[in-house]
């Protein structure tokens, strides 16, 4: 089983997280932040990636330690269970409506860190949600997982449809580059020999 436990606690956010890359999508998720919640199941569901994380963090202040810590831990996670990545497709991509919203997302788990965000949000808010945090996840995510992550909005005009349209297409993404190539064996995909 490709899986994965990571607990982080700094003075800002006590994360403890957990996932299974060959799961069903089950997930049980409580960030303190409704929003982000939301999206993270939507990941799980979408991904078929099994993911539990709970995190207390200083949302008194507001959700930008929580969601950044959080993609840290996830990116560690998703970066320790896949291993040496023997056997894995290694790249995915999709583009995906949601809406009126149209995402293209491609990720290549190249043991590079590498996040191109071209994708604006017209609302600084959602909920309480500041969208900006939306590129922060991705960011501390791609860096701590060691991918290249391309999200790139090719249309959209409500936030909400445009941030759900971008947690679903990197979960489907992402489900195409983690999935095992049987005919690559044991296989590394890379001419170095690693990644």
């Amino acid at each position: 089983m490709r899986t994965a436990e990571i607990t982080r606690k700094t003075n800002e956010t006590d994360i403890n997280l957990s996932i299974n890359l060959d799961g069903t999508g089950n997930y049980t998720v409580n960030t303190g932040c409704g929003f982000l919640d939301h999206m993270l199941a939507l990941f799980s569901k979408h991904s078929r990636i099994d993911l539990s994380v709970i995190c207390n963090g200083d949302t008194e202040v507001d959700f930008h330690h929580t969601a950044e810590d959080i993609g840290i831990a996830l990116g560690e996670a998703i970066k320790s269970a896949l291993g040496n990545k023997a056997g894995i497709k290694r790249y995915g991509h999709i583009i995906l409506p949601m809406d009126e919203s149209l995402i293209l997302t491609a990720v290549d788990l190249s043991g590079r860190a590498y996040l191109g965000f071209d994708a604006e949000i017209p609302s600084p808010k959602v909920g309480e949600f500041d969208t900006e945090l939306v590129e922060e996840f991705f960011a501390a995510f791609t860096r701590c997982g060691e991918m290249n992550l391309h999200i790139k909005k090719l249309d959209g005009r409500n936030s909400h449809h445009i941030i759900e349209g971008i947690f679903k297409a990197v979960a489907r993404a992402l489900a195409i580059a983690i999935e095992i190539d049987p005919k690559l064996g044991n296989e590394i995909p890379s001419t170095k020999g690693v990644i």
